[in-house]
């Protein structure tokens, strides 16, 4: 039986990024990822990502300068991105450059489906997984980092008992045609209107020769592929050729324990960390992963199963209050089409696109406009109390 220090369960940006982290501080690790898995995902990365994880130009499929808020009236707000773009990834392309790079720096790739986990009498555990041909195989490693997406089975295994809320995503990504009269290939397109996304929004993000065209719902019932036909028709997409279609749950919150206390970690959607209300997940992703990956390390150093805990704990200090701030947002402002009006013209003030785009591309709240926030927290409560009009 092969024995590493590590086995990362789940080959996506957090999976990948935190093999990658352990591989070059020499432990011996491996990542096991299914083949074929394609995760829908608009795919844009901001420039902290981009520097913090040295993200290849040449993945880039587009650079973006602006972005359309997009009102069930059909009202646009155009927001421009000063003083950069936001790049777009294709996660076709993406996924196996970032697991390629892991195995540079020394990962052995295996292709597998992860099926249990057994512990051992010496403080180790054996790790179950079905090969491509069907077979049974066994890995042993002192610790696991289970990177297996938000229905992560990995998670399941050491938390049976918790339940995931999720928004189910689903998108079509399809050939970009010439002479579509609505699409612009260097714009985002957020749409904000119940009939595409009760709870949530549809988007339009450019990927060069192709185009990312999806939606999100926690809604049961609610067709994610009609609204995502709706999408199109209004793009004049409807005939495009469609090169993929996909589907996957996204977690709307981060876990309250991210280990078990004994030998395994959760990095990335199995984690939950996902932004509310923009359902923004690479780059905290990949921070998870990597902060996943040191607090392994640490571990590994210590024999300290409490240093597991500092993943979690590192992650929520610096992104915590960002989420608490989105998912307020989330809850007030998609609650219906009458709302969500509201919310596409508090995004006409120019406060509120600064420092919004200031806090996405950078990943840190700004706090050097306090009369800005001001400005925006009596607006915010203008619309609330029927004050103010969209």
């Amino acid at each position: 039986m092969d024995k590493f220090d590590v086995v990362v369960v789940g080959g996506g940006p957090a999976g990948a990024t935190a093999a990658e982290v352990l591989a070059r501080e020499g432990r011996r690790v491996a990542l096991i990822d299914k083949a074929g898995r394609i995760k829908p995902c608009g795919g844009a990365i901001p420039p902290r990502l981009i520097d913090d994880f040295k993200i290849s130009d040449d993945l880039l499929v587009a650079k973006i300068t602006s972005a359309d808020i997009v009102s069930p009236s059909e009202k646009r707000v155009t927001i421009p991105i000063e003083g950069g773009f936001v790049g777009m990834v294709d996660r076709e392309t993406f996924d196996p450059w970032l697991r390629r790079r892991a195995v540079s720096a020394g990962a052995t790739s295996i292709t597998g489906v992860f099926e249990d986990l057994t512990r051992e009498a010496d403080g180790g555990v054996t790790l179950h997984y079905r090969a491509p041909d069907g077979a049974s195989c066994e890995l042993r490693a002192r610790a696991i980092i289970g990177a297996d997406g938000a229905s992560s089975s990995v998670g399941k295994t050491i938390f049976p008992d918790e339940r995931v809320q999720c928004v189910f995503a689903y998108h079509e990504i399809v050939q970009t045609p010439r002479d579509a009269v609505a699409f612009n290939a260097r714009r985002c397109d957020v749409i904000y209107r119940g009939a595409t996304s009760p709870d949530f929004y549809a988007w339009i993000f450019p990927h060069g020769d192709t185009c990312s065209i999806g939606t999100g719902s926690a809604q049961k019932g609610f067709s994610l592929r009609q609204a995502v036909g709706k999408v199109r028709a209004t793009y004049g997409l409807s005939t495009a050729q469609t090169l993929r279609r996909e589907g996957a749950p996204i977690p709307m919150m981060p876990r309250r324990r991210w280990d078990d206390g004994r030998n395994v970690v959760l990095a990335g959607d199995a984690a939950g960390v996902v932004a509310p209300a923009s359902g923004e997940g690479i780059y905290y992703a990949m921070f998870a992963g990597q902060l996943a990956a040191e607090a392994a390390s640490m571990f590994l150093r210590t024999g300290d199963a409490r240093a597991l805990k500092g993943a979690r704990r590192r992650f929520m200090r610096e992104h915590g209050r960002v989420f608490w701030i989105l998912g307020l947002m989330q809850r007030l402002w998609y609650r219906n089409d009458r709302r969500r009006e509201q919310f596409v013209g508090i995004c006409r003030d120019e406060d509120v696109q600064k420092l919004t785009f200031a806090a996405y591309m950078h990943k840190k709240l700004v706090k050097t406009r306090p009369l800005s926030h001001a400005r925006i927290l009596f607006k915010d409560l203008g619309y609330l109390l029927g004050l103010r009009h969209a």
